[in-house]
């Protein structure tokens, strides 16, 4: 952010302790774990396994994530009908359901007593199994799929419909000269950044993994604290899962997408080359397949939620006030962090709005265990550190979303503003943040319904009284109360989509941006 001389144009002291307590609780927490870890080379058989699985099903979720969403990310690219732009806002919802939800849907679909066994039991064909390595990897491929197709489609409508319009008349092939340079572009990036996210995934391997062979490090490090309490091997776990996700991170940090075919005229791109009838057939199935894919399991949810209603137990109320509460604290804390780091800038913001995602929560709850477990119980604090928690980990999307708002705001009214001598806080309030409204609730819905949803800390820390909606959720599932287990799914649906819905319209509604 811009300075003048002798004043001082946005307060920057707010972003330095956010940036300070980033550090504290990714780098410090390593340490921390460091500290603990005192058997460096120590690793056993089952450590290796759990090291090799979480590679492998990251590799696995992330390629496929890709390479179904090239078709997709075409289709929807080169056609135009109608309901296309809520097609392609309703792929966004997987990212803010809630994990435990959204399995209880694959579940119903793919699951033992689901859709797709009771037909091939119909057929005389064998049951298949979505626990293990396919299930986890199914998983990712739900949750990532519209993400991939969210930044290929990016890549193909960066290409200027004046290129498109130059191939048809010179008869070139379209896909040689301009797709495929482009997804060469693209696709190392949403690769690497699908990776990190599966890699630090721990609500899908623990509800559909776990066994000895489909443990991922994160899993492994709840087990060994929660059922072991074994802490310097959960220590080393953290300490190499940490490794893995800062390389992760810092290749997906160095892939970043590139505008890879020049400028154009901004004219919206006429696709000659999907006139065909075979074009327009592969397309419709590309996205039928991907729209049934996404929305069969919200269906079921839905409906088998609305009779599973009746069974919730008691104990739901509470764990429907913990929740709330915990997403209210940390919105309020990831909103608060994003504005005073955003009108920071500079370079310190970008490394520790990278940190969180090399870091993972059950990597930092660790930390925080080893730190406070000689104190006091770790179960006394469960709520507050799982409600710092989930703001951290949306903290990088909510900057993601509110930095380039504030630096239009900046750019557009700064230098009228410094002339008119509103600086300091001031220019924040009477400038930047009615200018940023729609951001600022769009963030505050993603990190409220994040949070919602969230099953990490919580299942490290808390006690069967201090249950949130998620973890109770859970554990019914774990107890084969799968009607009950249904109904908390529909209850964590709704508030999951109805925080996000309400910050969202807050921040339309009047927003000046």
């Amino acid at each position: 952010m811009a300075q003048r001389a002798g004043a001082v144009i946005v307060p920057r002291w707010p972003g330095a302790i956010v940036i300070a307590l980033v550090l504290l609780l990714t780098v410090g927490t390593l340490i921390a774990v460091l500290t603990r870890a005192d058997t460096f080379g120590g690793l056993g058989s089952a450590d290796r396994a759990a090291i090799s699985f979480t590679l492998l099903q990251a590799v696995l979720s992330a390629a496929i994530s890709v390479i179904a969403a090239i078709p997709v990310a075409r289709a929807l690219s080169r056609r135009r009908f109608r309901g296309r732009s809520i097609l392609i806002t309703l792929l966004g919802a997987p990212f803010i359901l809630p994990v435990v939800v959204a399995v209880m849907g694959l579940l119903a679909v793919f699951g033992r007593n689901g859709l797709l066994n009771d037909a091939l039991t119909m057929i005389g064909a064998g049951r298949v199994s979505i626990y293990g390595l396919a299930g986890v990897v199914l998983a990712h491929v739900f949750f990532n799929l519209p993400l991939a197709v969210r930044m290929i489609l990016q890549g193909w409508q960066s290409i200027p419909a004046e290129r498109f319009r130059l191939a048809a008349a010179l008869d070139a092939p379209v896909f040689s000269l301009l797709e495929r340079p482009m997804l060469r572009a693209v696709l190392p990036g949403a690769f690497a950044s699908i990776f990190l996210i599966c890699l630090t995934s721990f609500a899908v391997a623990l509800i559909l993994g776990g066994g000895p062979k489909a443990t991922t490090v994160e899993l492994a490090i709840y087990q060994a604290i929660r059922f072991d309490f074994a802490l310097d091997r959960a220590a080393f776990l953290a300490a190499i899962q940490f490794a893995m996700s800062l390389v992760a991170a810092g290749i997906a940090w160095f892939l970043a997408v590139p505008d890879a075919s020049g400028a154009g005229l901004d004219r919206m791109a006429r696709r000659w080359d999907g006139a065909s009838i075979f074009s327009r057939l592969s397309d419709g199935l590309a996205i039928v397949v991907a729209a049934a894919f996404l929305i069969v399991p919200l269906v079921l949810v839905v409906l088998r939620g609305i009779g599973g209603l009746g069974d919730v137990p008691v104990q739901i109320w509470p764990a429907i006030v913990r929740s709330v509460l915990v997403a209210v604290v940390s919105t309020s804390l990831t909103i608060l962090a994003a504005v005073a780091l955003s009108v920071r800038g500079g370079r310190g913001v970008v490394v520790a709005s990278a940190l969180p995602l090399a870091a993972s929560s059950l990597v930092v709850g660790t930390g925080l265990f080893i730190m406070v477990q000689p104190i006091l119980n770790p179960a006394k604090i469960a709520l507050p550190v799982t409600a710092m928690m989930n703001a951290l980990m949306a903290l990088p999307f909510a900057l993601r979303i509110m930095e380039p708002a504030v630096t239009k705001a900046e750019r557009d009214f700064g230098r009228l503003s410094t002339s008119l001598g509103i600086v300091g806080w001031a220019r924040v309030r009477m400038v930047i943040l009615p200018r940023i409204r729609g951001s600022l609730g769009f963030a505050a819905g993603l990190a409220a319904a994040l949070s919602m949803g969230d099953l990490g800390v919580i299942a490290l820390f808390a006690t069967s009284d201090q249950q949130t909606l998620p973890l109770l959720m859970y554990q019914l599932m774990g107890s084969y109360r799968t009607d009950a287990a249904s109904g908390a799914a529909l209850i964590l649906l709704g508030l999951s989509l109805g925080a996000f819905w309400i910050c969202d319209k807050w921040g339309r509604h009047g927003a000046e941006n």
